[in-house]
C-alpha cells in the first residue's frame, strides 16, 4: 500500500512542470480575461477593479444615456448573426467540398495515397495572412477571376467581391478547407467498402447507399470536421480583416476593436468569454456524438 502511494506520489511530482506550465500558460490568462469581464471600464483604457456586470449587460443590451431605457444592442446582435451565419455557411460549403475530396484520396491505391494527403497540407506550410492576401488577389476587381471572366465575354464590368461577406466567405472556406478532408479521410479510410457492395446487391439506389450506409458510419469525421471548421471561422480575425475591409467585421474584430479603439476592455473580456462557451458547447455535442459511436468513450 505505501509503495503504491509512493509511485503515485512520484507520478505526480513528475507531472508538476507540466501541469503548472499547462496552469499558467492556459488557464492564467484565460482567468485574467474572466475576471476582467467582471469589472468596470477604465477611463482611457485598462479597467477599474469595481466589480460590475455591466460588460455581461452589454453583451445583448444598451442602455439609453440620457432616459435610460434598455433595449437590444441591435449593432452587436449583428454582429453576432453575421459571425453565425459566415461561419456555418463556410462549414457547409467545405463539407460538400470535402466529402469528394476526402473519398477521392481514400479510394486511391495506397501507394500514392500519402501523396494525395502531402497536396492537402500544402496550404499549412504558408502563413494565413499570406495565404488570405493570395485570395485577395484573385477576386479582386483586376484579379485573375474578373480578369478571367471578362476576356470569357461572360462580363463587362468587374463584380465587386472583394471587401463583401462573399469575399470573408470564400477565403474561410479556402483556408479552412483542409480541416474539414483530414477528419472525413480518416473516417472514410476505415469504412468497410462491403458494405456498398451488400447495398447495391439489395437494390439499393446510389442515394440510398450515401443517406443510410455511408453518411451514419462516417458521422464522427463528419461532426469532427464540421466542429474543426465552424470553430476557428466563429472567432476568425484575420481573413474577416483582410477581405471584408473591417466593415463587415465578426466576433474576432469586435473583441479586438473593444481592446484597441473601443477601450473598454471588460465588454471585449465578455465577448472573449461567450465565444469560449460557443466553443465548449460545441465539443460538448463532438463529445455527446463521439460517446454514442463508441460505446467504450
Amino acid at each position: 500500500m505505501t509503495g503504491r502511494r509512493s509511485k503515485a506520489a512520484d507520478g505526480w511530482l513528475l507531472s508538476a512542470p507540466a501541469l503548472l506550465l499547462l496552469l499558467i500558460a492556459a488557464s492564467g490568462p484565460l482567468l485574467i480575461v474572466a475576471v476582467y469581464s467582471f469589472l468596470e471600464k477604465g477611463d482611457y483604457s485598462g479597467v477599474r477593479w469595481i466589480l460590475s456586470g455591466d460588460a455581461w449587460f452589454g453583451v445583448l443590451f444598451k442602455r439609453d444615456i440620457f432616459d435610460g431605457t434598455v433595449s437590444l444592442a441591435d449593432a452587436n446582435l449583428s454582429i453576432f448573426w453575421r459571425s453565425a451565419r459566415l461561419s456555418l455557411a463556410t462549414t457547409f460549403i467545405t463539407f460538400v467540398l470535402g466529402l469528394p475530396t476526402a473519398w477521392f484520396i481514400a479510394t486511391r491505391p495506397a501507394k500514392v495515397r500519402a501523396f494525395w494527403l502531402f497536396l492537402i497540407t500544402i496550404p499549412f506550410w504558408t502563413n494565413l495572412l499570406i495565404r488570405t492576401f493570395a485570395i485577395m488577389e484573385v477576386i479582386r476587381n483586376q484579379g485573375l477571376l474578373n480578369t478571367a471572366l471578362i476576356n470569357l465575354g461572360l462580363i463587362s464590368e468587374p463584380i465587386q467581391i472583394l471587401y463583401t461577406d462573399a469575399a470573408v466567405l470564400i477565403g474561410m472556406a479556402y483556408v479552412y478547407l483542409p480541416l474539414m478532408v483530414l477528419p472525413l479521410f480518416a473516417a472514410i479510410d476505415r469504412f468497410d467498402f462491403r458494405l456498398i457492395e451488400a447495398g447495391y446487391d439489395l437494390y439499393a439506389s446510389r442515394w440510398q447507399i450515401l443517406r443510410r450506409i455511408i453518411l451514419p458510419i462516417i458521422r464522427p469525421g463528419i461532426v469532427a470536421g464540421c466542429i474543426l471548421v465552424f470553430v476557428p471561422s466563429l472567432g476568425a480575425y484575420v481573413t474577416p480583416r483582410v477581405l471584408g475591409g473591417g466593415k463587415n467585421m465578426m466576433i474576432g474584430n469586435f473583441i479586438e476593436l473593444q481592446f484597441g479603439q473601443g477601450q473598454n476592455w471588460p465588454l471585449g473580456s465578455a465577448l472573449s468569454m461567450v465565444l469560449l462557451i460557443v466553443v465548449l458547447l460545441a465539443l460538448l455535442v463532438y463529445t455527446r456524438v463521439s460517446s454514442k459511436d463508441d460505446p467504450h468513450v
